[in-house]
């Protein structure tokens, strides 16, 4: 995968268009999707090099794969995705994801750039080569998300940036998470910026509106994905904004934000995932997944495919895909229904690499030692989650259903021998988080509301962004243990309680994903998932939800290795004092 190139033998694709020499294949009898007038055509498709050479009758192949009427229509282009969150490697990701129908992703990887810096991209692009998926890259533009908030493995400036999008993979910056730094004019901020004009520039502007959106637009930010609420969206689409509607595990936007796509404003609209779990991409599905259930909210199926195909293509300027048109890359999919989407057949580059839900290629087998190494213990005891604190009530996270904000409330906490502590009965647990990448023994601590937990602990390292080790739990020793257990694997999940080990799901690679098969990851997380219900767990999908408590670019409150953090305000709340 690169970025786009002419076809290596051009002449011949053209001579192929012409009808002078035969394709390598030839679709007959297909329904295709047009998406640039949002038609079905009847006609036959010819491929010829990786590329659709023309549309029309009285064309030869060496190959005729007879469609009997079925549909053809463009690859998924899945326009804002996060492929560590699925914590599968790039080939079980592709093993996940292409017979689903996705042939290209746009992504910053930067869970993994939080870890592992540029010689971490840098590898994993290098394996991705090798797939039949086409892995875009923007270059991560916060590593880490903010300034001085959180402790990261890795530091990313201007400079990092500049490399990184001379790589073939890059094609942009990738979302500007500080959003309080842009508004501000902080300098750090708008340079990183400032090396990627003239670039497609992603960004994050969760609640944000009035002058703060127009300053954050004026940096030249021109999308969002964070976008939870109809008149939020509606006014980033007048402001010029592309609008990633986004449909993930843990956030679930899709049905709020629907009604804004309209025959005004769908051309500005995009489909995505952002973050979407193993478990769901092998039971549920990836993009395709989002398609249908547009559908059944009732979007036309053509508008649909629009959004996951032509309309992130135009916004990320990749003129080769998108569409079933002559010149564009043979990456398509066969299906028999629209408005049940589930593609039958994939192909890329018009080659058949999956069939009927089975990926027909192999994965990586190799991963460095290094990417395997990256969580450092220190020495810990459960001292280290107590909290002194003021009297009175504290502010306390609360954790929004089926979204990855969170309000701010304030709650009395009982008190055990001059700390606070947490109270199961008000649904309200102790959250901390620990560094692991430089040693540096920082614990945050604080408290969040909703998770539903009566007892013991769990704890992950992937953490967004910095990915150090956030734990949650009614009791410190077995947040402790939750803690080593994760420490032991070097990366991953666990659930703990009355002093024992209930599950684990080991994620080694940069302590974020996991080597082994797409079916074993995901029958790993269900168990450690039974395991957090077992001790009470209410929230959708508690892993993901746990790892965005540690985020301190999305409102309201987060923790950090570094405390208590109010988001919007960009500072670390001290509880002795704080109002």
């Amino acid at each position: 995968m690169a970025r786009e190139q002419p076809p290596a033998h051009l002449a011949d694709v053209v001579a192929a268009a012409r009808g002078d020499v035969p394709g390598d294949l030839l679709f007959k009898n297909a329904r295709i999707v047009n998406v640039f007038t949002s038609e079905i055509e009847q006609g036959d498709v010819l491929v010829k090099d990786g590329y659709i050479a023309g549309i029309g009758p009285d064309y030869r192949a060496s190959v005729v794969a007879d469609l009997h009427g079925a549909y053809l229509l463009p690859g998924f282009i899945d326009g804002h995705v996060h492929l560590e969150s699925s914590y599968l490697y790039v080939d079980q990701y592709a093993r996940a994801v292409v017979p689903r129908g996705t042939t290209s992703v746009v992504t910053d990887l930067h869970e993994l750039a939080n870890v592992a810096g540029l010689r971490g991209l840098r590898r994993y692009l290098r394996d991705a080569r090798r797939l039949p998926l086409d892995v875009f890259l923007m270059v991560p533009s916060c590593v880490p998300a903010t300034f001085d908030l959180e402790t990261s493995g890795a530091t990313l400036g201007p400079r990092e940036i500049r490399a990184a999008l001379r790589w073939p993979e890059a094609i942009g910056l990738g979302e500007m998470m500080n959003f309080p730094g842009v508004i501000q004019g902080n300098h750090a901020c708008l340079d990183k910026l400032a090396v990627a004009w003239g670039h497609p520039l992603d960004g994050h502007a969760p609640k944000v509106g009035g002058k703060a959106l127009n300053a954050y637009l004026a940096a030249g930010p021109r999308s969002d994905h964070e976008t939870t609420q109809l008149h939020e969206g509606q006014e980033k689409l007048r402001r010029g904004m592309y609008l990633m509607i986004r449909e993930g595990t843990t956030e679930k936007n899709l049905e709020e934000l629907l009604p804004l796509v309209n025959d005004d404003t769908y051309p500005r609209c995009l489909l995505v995932v952002d973050d979407r779990s193993c478990r769901d991409l092998l039971h549920d599905g990836d993009i395709d997944a989002v398609v249908r259930k547009a559908i059944a909210l009732g979007l036309r199926p053509v508008r649909a495919i629009q959004m996951v195909t032509l309309h992130p293509a135009l916004w990320f300027g990749l003129r080769d895909r998108g569409a079933v048109a002559p010149g564009y890359v043979a990456n398509l999919i066969v299906a028999d229904d629209l408005h049940d989407l589930r593609p039958r057949q994939v192909y890329y580059r018009g080659q058949l690499v999956a069939q009927d839900g089975r990926a027909l290629f192999q994965g990586v087998r190799r991963i460095p030692r290094w990417l395997m190494r990256t969580v450092r213990p220190v020495p810990l005891t459960a001292e280290a989650f107590r909290v002194r604190a003021r009297p009175g009530p504290l502010p306390v996270i609360e954790i929004v259903p089926r979204q990855i904000i969170t309000r701010r409330v304030e709650a009395e906490l009982p008190r055990k021998d001059g700390y606070v502590v947490p109270d199961p009965g008000q649904d309200i647990l102790k959250l901390a988080v620990v560094e692991r990448h430089k040693g540096t023994g920082n614990v945050g601590v604080g408290f969040v509301k909703g998770f539903g937990m009566k007892r013991g602990a769990i704890a992950s390292s992937f953490a967004h962004d910095s990915h150090n080790i956030v734990i949650v739990g009614a009791d410190d020793e077995d947040m402790l243990l939750a803690c080593q257990e994760v420490w032991r694997m070097q990366g991953g999940l666990a659930a703990a309680c009355d002093g024992r080990v209930l599950a684990s799901l080991p994620l080694p690679i940069a302590g974020l994903m996991s080597p082994r098969p797409l079916e074993e990851v995901a029958e790993g997380l269900e168990r450690v998932e039974a395991a957090a219900r077992e001790l009470g767990a209410t929230v959708h999908a508690p892993y993901a939800v746990l790892s965005f408590l540690a985020l301190p670019v999305i409102p309201d409150l987060r923790v950090t290795d570094k405390g208590l953090v109010d988001v919007m305000a960009a500072r670390v709340l001290d509880l002795t004092r704080v109002a």
